[in-house]
């Protein structure tokens, strides 16, 4: 019985953010390679609504109580939770981040965390290592910084293993919160423009999502080989010029019978201008940064790690995106 017990929490995840991007595609990954999933929401599951698999459970992240009580008999945390549009960072963040790490406390689990590259300024530009010195340029970085301290800490006194997988802007057929769907092409419609938010030139790193999920069940399946604090970098798809994931986008549709969108800049004065007057495009114009100097990640010590990086090809993994944003021609 107690056999049965432990084999059963060896395989238990708890998805903190499980209705979002990389919560709900590393729920779905986990889902389909035999794991028991569980996922936390505010609202309750609507009767008859299929679940995918997952065990919703009624909570809050910002409420201990429930993340404790939602991670029972869990072996992995998956902590993929964030404010909605930027907002309430200074003031959600970090909690989030303290109730997690006293549920994953009290279990022995371990925390899959997905990082940012908000963690950097541009000292540490081009090519960021994992050890590389973490001076932020914002103030979502500073609260990076500082949520990656508290889980090293833990890590370090309080008997928590944490795993931080960072990586580039998300794109994917279900990624939601991201540059590529809010601001490089509208869902719904075929595209007849592609707004590049890049400096033209300057090379800016992606990450196509079921590629970092895979990545990450990937380092939480061998968590037994790491050490309590683990962080690893993702390269993922560069885009050399700053055009490169518009002009995949151009053959793709091209390629579905679409006429080929026009690429342009994304218009940052529109930002600037409105930003007085929304919160989200004021903390959106705080990040152009990334925009216009070269961001790379160097997963050196991944491919150390794991011998290979997951990695869908570039016409592909658009091709993919575009049919689940619904932005291909139809047949």
């Amino acid at each position: 019985m107690e056999a049965t017990a432990k084999a059963g929490k060896a395989n238990r995840v708890l998805v903190l953010g499980a209705s979002g991007g990389i919560g709900g595609e590393l729920a779905r990954q986990l889902y389909a390679a035999g794991w028991a999933v569980r996922g936390l929401r505010r609202t309750p599951a609507i009767p008859g609504a299929g679940s995918g698999g997952i065990e919703w459970v009624q909570g809050d992240a910002m409420n201990r109580a429930d993340v404790c009580a939602a991670a029972r008999d869990c072996a992995l945390i998956v902590h993929a939770v964030n404010p909605p549009g930027y907002r309430r960072w200074a003031e959600l963040v970090l909690p989030m981040m303290d109730n997690t790490i006293a549920a994953a406390r009290e279990q022995g689990a371990c925390i899959l965390l997905p990082g940012t590259v908000y963690n950097f300024g541009p000292e540490a530009f081009p090519l960021i290592a994992e050890d590389a010195p973490q001076h932020p340029h914002t103030r979502k970085g500073a609260i990076r910084v500082a949520l990656e301290q508290r889980l090293e800490a833990a890590a370090g006194r309080q008997g928590v293993q944490a795993i931080i997988l960072r990586a580039g802007d998300f794109f994917g057929p279900q990624a939601r919160n991201n540059w590529f769907s809010q601001a490089m092409v509208s869902p719904g419609h075929v595209p007849k423009v592609v707004r590049l938010p890049a400096v033209p030139g300057i090379g800016h790193q992606f990450a196509y999502l079921p590629d970092v999920a895979r990545t990450m069940i990937a380092l939480a399946t061998q968590r037994a080989r790491l050490p309590a604090f683990s962080r690893f970098h993702m390269a993922g798809h560069w885009d050399v010029t700053g055009a490169d994931l518009g002009a995949a986008v151009q053959r793709v549709v091209r390629q579905h019978g679409g006429i080929e969108p026009v690429l342009r800049p994304f218009a940052w004065w529109q930002v600037r201008l409105a930003a007085s007057f929304m919160t989200t495009l004021r903390e959106l114009l705080e990040m152009r940064y990334l925009w216009q100097h070269e961001v790379r990640l160097d997963n050196r010590r991944l491919l150390e790690f794991l011998g290979a990086e997951p990695h869908t090809p570039l016409d592909e993994a658009i091709g993919e995106t575009l049919r689940g944003l619904g932005c291909l021609p139809r047949g």
